[in-house]
């Protein structure tokens, strides 16, 4: 019987708590009709939910999704094929008339399908505990009245148009809602800023989990957005001090009552002071404490509550007694939490935003908190700071100077998207702060389950990678290197500040050393935008480390890049924008910032079905590029409909038309890659060919237009590699792997067998940065058993003069406007891509490493 071990990724979380995760399996070991059963290392089974998330070819199950509720502090547990555990509480989901009803046992929610308010109201034991739950959102109009500019701050309103039960239990239940947000304005009314909502939902918890898209559909030349976010309403009871706000702070919580027990004349009031600010609820009556009541009374009743973290590096917490009256300064600090909870003697309600302060300008707003429902706001972009600009920085483009691709303006962010997370948590008696602090940190970690590296490895589910090993020298060398690179953008992200709303996830393109600084205003070599695949090093760096960091890394650039850096609707709706200094600024749209397989890990790892969204969006991506040619620049007059390069642009569409068809078994998607495949086997140069093809949208067809048309370095630099070798497996297609080793052989021939192998017409000067081939040719070396190629592969990574990687990564400390750390010659590009190939290598010729006393073995 096959057993498949889990750990939590980091700790075990405190309390009871709700996870979803997936694993892989390997082919031929589970079917459909299998059940699967969680157990923990003694034996004791946990109810557990599960569903197929992917299939290998041959209809088994490639990949599971499970979610299970877990109380327990075991550390680690195991996946069987067999019995499930019976649940004695199950999330039961029903359709009621215009509602949708979730109840976890604990908890019965009315979700409405029509109207404003997503959630009407939420019962515990039939006594309402919260209502009115809904979206917010603020738009700023500027107008320019004789020479005077106004702003006016307006409302939305959200409006409701879809609800779908996507999952009903037994142990998780998700609702995704999608709608609008609607503005009144001169009598006319306006429908803007689509949005998507999942609700999740735990049997036997007291817990909801949010995760929020925004869309931006408006013109970013008058449409500002002034705030996002979610307002809940709830209950609380109990007298003015008894009611209680708790902030999370940098480390711990920050406390304030509504009416403070101090006084001028009795100071701390015998301790019970002490115990108001502790967050306990303190009995006080007529007879033993007149005065102290009398005074209390006289104290002034704080009503509104706010923190506002408006950078990385500050947060301030205000408050005031009432609208008409000002705010004041509480207090001040750094990195705040994203956590606040409010309650009084019946208990509460906790509220939490993931990547809160890194996801800055954000802010938790309570509003009336001495009155019996209080609202709490969840402002995603906080209406504190200045509103949104999504303006391009300039008017025009610059290609010849700064790279930006073509002269063409599309700098547009109309059709991108921003996803946040929220978590929400009622209480039915004041709980202590050591709960409050545990369900803070639970909620700023990622909560998973994970497998040991080597399983991961085993099941041959994500194409090719290694464990690592550092029993000979020089692999001890390269896993060092590895490491660097990771900890280098680690610390860089936090150095250089790359964080904000519209920022976190991404990183930058090139340093520049003579002003200390990356290239954040130069043409496309600012931001990143997956430009090279850091996506998929650093989803492999996880893979085969298990480490939280990187996955911490992997998780925030997969969700920045698959939402900021792509296109969800409108004219370019499955593209990418490329690398610029703004993320949806340069001209070019391409099918490779959007790729599946840039996505796809963190999909099959957390199941997240917003993620899931994204994977299915760009399945037909290639149609998109029937009225915006990549190559239009070039070949706008030889009678193509539009052309695709063999890569990045239909390796690109088969990485997604692959992930589609694993997901679904969706097998016209299968006939797509083949379609693509058996065109090239049967051109003289096969996947040599081209690499610009005519394109026929319709109907998947590469048409030939010649060969040497275009740089092969392009080929292969986008991800390229990993989508065709896991297809090649995957098919097990001799003749496309011939073509793959093929391909890797000839990119280091000489000039001169080039030229011979290819009839005259291939040369070195269309085969440029062979750094960037490595991986191939470690492929064709392993599997030619070729030992001159694989040192040839070696050779790329190793020998500086090529490779342009500069090893070893040392930095080094440089005293400018702030002692900063800088690696002077660093670019992205150059370091995902050597890192990835290392990786490979390793992996698939690690038997060839050159001796450690080699002259080019610089590490």
């Amino acid at each position: 019987m096959a057993v498949l071990k889990l750990k939590w990724l980091k700790s075990i979380p405190k309390g009871i708590a709700g996870v979803s995760w997936g694993v892989p399996w390997e082919k031929g070991k589970l079917y459909l009709e299998d059940s699967i059963c969680l157990e923990t290392k003694h034996g004791e089974k946990i109810p557990l939910q599960s569903w197929p998330t992917a299939y290998w070819s041959d209809g088994s199950v490639k990949w599971t999704g499970h979610s299970a509720v877990i109380d327990s502090n075991e550390d680690t547990f195991e996946l069987t094929i067999g019995e499930n555990k019976k649940l004695n509480t199950i999330v039961y989901v029903e359709e009621k008339g215009e509602q949708v009803v979730v109840n976890t046992g604990l908890l019965q929610i009315h979700i409405n399908k029509q109207g404003t308010n997503i959630i009407e109201e939420i019962y515990h034991e039939r006594k309402l505990v919260s209502n009115d739950i809904k979206l917010i959102a603020m738009k700023e109009f500027r107008e320019n009245q004789k020479k005077v500019n106004i702003r006016r701050e307006v409302p939305l309103e959200s409006e409701i148009q879809h609800v779908e039960i996507e999952q009903k239990g037994p142990v998780k239940a998700v609702i995704k809602i999608t709608g609008y947000h609607y503005v009144e304005d001169f009598q006319k009314r306006q429908s803007v800023l689509p949005f998507q909502l999942r609700l999740y939902y735990y049997a036997g918890t007291t817990s909801m989990n949010v995760v929020h898209t925004f869309f931006y559909d408006g013109d970013p030349q008058a449409d500002y957005i002034k705030g996002i976010g979610i307002e809940v309403s709830t209950i609380v009871k109990g007298e003015d001090w008894n009611r209680h706000i708790h902030f999370g702070g940098d480390e711990g919580l920050y406390t304030e009552p509504s009416q403070l027990l101090l006084s001028r004349r009795l100071g701390n009031a015998e301790g019970l002071y002490d115990k108001q600010i502790s967050g306990e609820i303190v009995q006080i009556n007529q007879t033993e404490n007149g005065e102290l009541l009398n005074l209390v009374e006289q104290n002034p009743i704080w009503n509104d509550f706010k923190l506002t973290q408006d950078s990385a590096d500050h947060y301030k917490i205000k408050k005031r007694t009432n609208e008409q009256c000002s705010w004041i300064e509480a207090t001040h600090g750094t990195r705040a939490k994203g956590f606040v909870y409010i309650g009084g003697i019946n208990g509460g309600i906790c509220c939490g935003i993931k990547n809160f302060w890194q996801k800055h300008p954000s802010s938790l707003e309570v509003a009336g908190l001495s009155t019996e429902h209080p609202k709490i706001r969840l402002w995603f972009w906080s209406p504190d700071v200045e509103a949104m600009d999504l303006r391009h920085y300039d008017t025009k483009a610059h290609v010849e100077s700064a790279y930006e691709g073509f002269d063409e303006m599309r700098a547009t962010p109309t059709g991108i998207s921003n996803t946040s997370e929220a978590f929400l948590q009622w209480f039915f008696q004041p709980p202590t702060k050591e709960e409050l602090i545990d369900r803070m940190n639970d909620w700023q970690s990622p909560l998973l389950l994970v497998c040991e590296p080597d399983y991961y490895y085993k099941t041959k589910a994500l194409g090719i990678w290694g464990l690592p090993d550092t029993t000979h020298p020089v692999k001890a060398k390269l896993e060092a290197q590895l490491n660097e690179a990771v900890s280098f953008y680690k610390n860089e992200i936090d150095q250089r500040r790359w964080y904000g709303y519209w920022h976190y996830g991404d990183v930058m393109h090139t340093y520049d050393p003579v002003r200390h600084h990356w290239r954040y205003d130069f043409g496309g070599y600012a931001w990143q935008n997956t430009e090279l695949v850091p996506n998929i090093w650093l989803w492999y760096a996880f893979l085969r480390s298990g480490r939280e960091d990187i996955f911490i890394m992997a998780e925030a650039m997969t969700r920045h890049t698959s939402e900021v850096d792509c296109y969800h609707f409108g004219e370019y709706a499955g593209l990418g924008s490329r690398h610029n200094v703004v993320h949806w600024g340069c001209g070019c749209k391409e099918a490779r910032i959007s790729m599946a397989g840039l996505h796809k890990i963190y999909y099959y790892l957390t199941t997240d079905e917003r993620t899931g969204d994204l994977l299915h969006e760009v399945k037909d991506a290639d149609k998109t590029i029937g009225h915006l040619d990549p190559m239009r620049e070039f070949y706008s007059k030889d009678g193509q409909k539009t052309h695709a390069r063999i890569g990045p642009d239909w390796a690109a569409f088969c990485s997604n038309w692959f992930t589609e068809w694993e997901r679904t078994q969706d097998k016209q998607y299968l006939q797509k890659i083949i379609k693509g495949i058996s065109g090239l086997k049967t051109l003289p140069l096969r996947l040599l060919s081209g690499p610009t093809f005519g394109y026929e949208p319709e109907t998947n067809e590469l048409i030939h237009i010649g060969d040497g048309k275009g740089a092969y370095h392009m080929v292969i630099a986008f991800g390229a590699p990993q989508a065709w070798i896991e297809i090649a497996q995957e098919l097990e297609d001799a003749e496309f792997e011939n073509m793959l080793i093929e391909f890797g052989e000839f990119y280091v021939l000489s000039n001169e067998e080039k030229l011979l192998q290819s009839n005259g017409i291939l040369h070195d000067k269309l085969f440029s940065l062979p750094m960037l081939a490595a991986g191939m040719v470690a492929y064709a070396a392993a599997k030619k058993k070729d030992q001159n190629l694989a040192e040839t592969a070696w050779n790329l990574l190793l020998d500086n003069e090529i490779s342009e990687m500069c090893l070893p990564i040392e930095t080094k400390k440089v005293k400018t406007w702030r002692t900063l750390t800088e690696v002077a010659d660093i670019t992205t590009n150059t370091t995902s891509q050597w890192c990835l190939h290392t990786i490979i290598a390793l992996e698939l010729i690690g038997e060839y490493l050159p001796n450690d006393k080699n002259k080019k073995v610089l590490l």
